[in-house]
């Protein structure tokens, strides 16, 4: 099976120039986890073990795949004889109606996304194929935002023992959290976090906001539009395609959300201050 969170090794520090005695310390685990759909190669993503149904039905959701948790049949961790290296590292999904879905576009998108990189008006125009921008006129009072990097930091256990991984959760619109998971990719712990709310049934998430412990990225946003999150906020900066995209599907998107200040982005009818 797949490996704990976080893995022993020796290490050596060095203050002030000396070469302390070796010591044990804490390491965020990566690894590949291959996800296959009805038996096909779809995309190979780096990530920390554990929840991993939560993350490859997150990871589905937000290429388009799946909308509903009825959309998936079955997950398999599939089993290797003959190499015990990816035991736990292969996952295969099962579909109710595999015939709907197109495995060359796909692929196509998935494997061009991770050499490449997305840009510009045409991601946006290629996101809109499959998500409408939002029509939810959710608000979030800005006292509740100054309460979520609090309540973040106090699920990261993992954070605490390595110092090396990024976080994402989800709130109601006051404050409390449903769901938080730790990941060495921050948009991998978003598709736990999604992917949670899916086999759940809770989406739409309408009435939600999603929180990132760090960068707010493009492929974060558009992760939150596949699910209908209405607003996103992280305790750094967001880049500048997050903020453009954010505005084009009415949004709200803050940044440096920090102490008892923020920064809005985009979608500022979405936040309730003074």
């Amino acid at each position: 099976m797949a490996s704990r969170p976080t893995r022993s090794a020796k290490i050596r520090t060095v203050r002030k120039g000396r070469i302390a005695g070796a010591r044990a310390d804490r390491l965020a685990v990566e690894e590949p986890l291959e996800i296959r759909v009805e038996g096909k190669g779809v995309a190979v993503v780096m990530r920390t073990p554990g929840d991993d149904d939560d993350l490859v039905s997150g990871f589905l959701l937000t290429e388009g795949v799946v909308r509903e948790p009825t959309d998936i049949f079955e997950i398999t961790h599939c089993r290797s004889a003959d190499d015990r290296s990816r035991e736990g590292n292969v996952v295969d999904v099962l579909l109710h109606k595999p015939e709907t879905v197109n495995f060359e576009a796909l692929t196509r998108h998935v494997f061009s996304a991770t050499s490449c990189g997305l840009c510009g008006k045409a991601s946006i125009d290629a996101v809109h194929q499959s998500f409408a921008p939002l029509r939810a006129r959710f608000r979030i009072d800005a006292r509740v935002l100054h309460s979520l990097p609090g309540a973040l930091a106090k699920t990261q256990a993992a954070f605490r023992e390595t110092g090396g991984l990024h976080a994402a959760a989800l709130f109601d619109a006051e404050g409390t959290l449903l769901v938080a998971r730790e990941d060495v990719g921050r948009h991998n712990a978003v598709d736990k976090v999604l992917g949670h709310a899916l086999r759940k049934g809770w989406l739409p998430l309408d009435r939600h906001m999603l929180f990132v412990s760090g960068r707010t990225s493009f492929e974060i946003v558009q992760k939150a539009l596949a699910a209908r999150v209405p607003v996103v906020a992280g305790i750094s900066a967001p880049s500048s395609l997050a903020v453009q995209f954010a505005r084009a599907n009415k949004q709200g998107l803050a940044g440096f959300v920090r102490d008892d200040r923020f920064n809005i982005y985009a979608g500022a009818s979405r936040f309730a201050a003074r």
